[in-house]
């Protein structure tokens, strides 16, 4: 006796029969999905690239005989990465300080002051840079549960107003709506799963990255300070370790 396999509807077989609405919003939800994937692959690979360079950089810095070494090896190599450029930044500064003849507001508080500004502001602006893509995550994660809910409220209201018309309760009248709104709940909590995953790794690289960027740049500070006293005359030198008159 042979017997009739019937086949489940898939997933696009209930999406064709959604309305406007429906289709509208799984639309958004696969924008967002795309979205997810593409700031996380995105930072994926420039994660992988910035440790690689990173590595090499501080095996070249801390091998250079000086700042200035350093200095003609960035700008040799054409180096883009956060700590070449923290030590541009610093480099540029120095001359920019010891170039001007005439006193500025910026150099006000003398070269330790002015340094602290100028890496304070590019340690900023990395941050900034490391943050890119966190807030769109969090959007994401936040909203695609509430509109995949939105979808399934949707659903199940075109499932009563089906009902009412029909007057009857029939499978054929429920099947499609409701099977829309469970689909939706579900597409909704695969794209925000992964917008969560997503945020809380980059997050956490932001804070490492940004960590070891921190220490860099107090080792950096230092050293640009001591190259620029030991460049000092002799009397300069002396008059520079004498205690200001309390």
């Amino acid at each position: 006796m042979n017997k009739t396999v019937v086949e489940a509807p898939g997933i696009f077989h209930f999406l064709t029969q959604a309305d406007g609405v429906g289709k509208f919003l799984f639309g958004v939800l696969c924008v967002m999905s795309v979205l997810v994937w593409g700031v996380l692959l995105q930072r994926a690979v420039k994660m992988y690239a910035d440790k690689t360079k990173e590595k090499q950089f501080n095996e070249q810095f801390w091998n250079a005989n000086s700042l200035e070494d350093v200095s003609k090896m960035v700008e040799a190599q054409h180096v883009q990465h956060p700590f070449a450029n923290l030590t541009r930044t610093v480099m540029v500064a120095k001359q920019q300080f010891s170039g001007q003849k005439a006193g500025r507001l910026a150099e006000v508080g003398g070269m330790s002051e002015y340094l602290t500004r100028e890496m304070r502001k590019a340690l900023d602006e990395q941050s900034a840079k490391y943050e890119s893509g966190l807030t769109l995550l969090g959007s994401i994660a936040a909203t695609a549960p509430f509109v995949g809910l939105f979808g399934t409220v949707w659903g199940v209201y075109r499932a009563l107003v089906n009902i009412g018309m029909s007057g009857a309760a029939g499978l054929e009248q429920v099947a499609g709506p409701v099977g829309e709104a469970l689909i939706m709940t579900g597409v909704g909590l695969a794209v925000a799963i992964p917008a969560v995953l997503a945020y809380n790794m980059l997050n956490r690289y932001h804070r490492l990255a940004t960590g070891r960027l921190d220490a860099f740049a107090h080792d950096l500070y230092h050293l640009a300070l001591v190259g620029e006293v030991s460049q000092m005359s002799p009397q300069k030198r002396k008059l520079s370790e004498v205690p200001a008159a309390a």
